[in-house]
């Protein structure tokens, strides 16, 4: 038997996320935007595709909106700034997708 029994409990400390808390959508502000995020990444099987990156830009910016997190620049959040030719390729992307979907489901 160990010498204090209660000693390794007091060891751990837990640590805060690196960008502080991420509170629940209580009110469901963002859920069509989480649910249109999580739906590409099962399209794209969880590929890391351009289109579900601006889904989730679009996720963050009704988080940061609704006040449910901090503003932050979009580099650190590992995403890309706004441009047209970025839009404009994701947005192609995602009406391929959707019309392949839509063919299928035919």
């Amino acid at each position: 038997m160990s010498g204090n029994p209660g000693s390794s409990l007091s060891a751990l400390r837990p640590t805060p996320p690196e960008r502080g808390s991420f509170p629940l959508d209580h009110d469901g502000d963002c859920t069509k935007h989480m649910q249109e995020y999580l739906k590409c990444m099962q399209l794209v099987q969880n590929e890391n595709a351009m289109n579900c990156r601006l889904l989730a830009k679009n996720y963050l910016r009704c988080r940061m909106d609704h006040q449910l997190m901090d503003y932050d620049e979009w580099s650190h959040l590992g995403l890309p700034e706004d441009t047209p030719s970025t839009v404009d390729r994701a947005t192609n992307k995602n009406n391929n997708v959707n019309n392949t979907n839509n063919t299928n489901n035919k």
